[in-house]
């Protein structure tokens, strides 16, 4: 039983960071496909969202955001690059706490989501941080191409 145990973590191992990746990406890049209407020219339903809809939920009060125009263009291309940046496994980490620190902020502007939205986006985000990217990426493909590199300098 311990063999087959270990045998299936180590499957699991390999298994679990994309699928993580991915299920994280997802509904972060479909929402980010909402926010163009053109290469860098945001929708005007985007601008719109920040300037007049989204409030901060702060201490039982709402707060507009601060320079909307700015926090719409950030949120649009966050929700582009990195969700792309997750699904290739390119700078794993730094992309899922982007995306946990953007579902926080969703979090005091929806923070009746936060069951069914907001705790699973961060259980992904933390698990991603926590795992890594995984044997299946970029940064383990470029990790391991510059160690090898790295020690072919060191004998040189």
């Amino acid at each position: 039983m311990r063999a087959i145990a270990g045998y299936l973590a180590r499957v699991a191992l390999v298994i679990a960071p994309p699928v993580l990746r991915v299920a994280l990406a997802v509904p972060f890049f479909k929402s980010g496909l909402t926010k163009w209407a053109g290469f860098l020219s945001l929708s005007p339903a985007a601008e719109y969202l920040f300037e007049d809809e989204f409030k901060l939920h702060i201490f039982g009060q709402a707060y507009d955001f601060p320079a909307p125009a700015v926090f719409a263009y950030v949120d649009g291309i966050a929700e582009i690059v990195l969700p792309v940046l997750l699904v290739v496994g390119l700078a794993t980490r730094f992309s899922a706490l982007g995306l946990l620190v953007m579902t926080g902020v969703i979090q005091l502007v929806v923070p009746e989501g936060w069951a069914n939205f907001h705790l699973p986006w961060a259980g992904l985000a933390l698990a991603i941080i926590a795992l890594g990217p995984g044997t299946l990426s970029l940064d383990h493909w470029l990790d391991r191409r510059w160690l090898k590199r790295g020690g072919a300098r060191d004998v040189a």
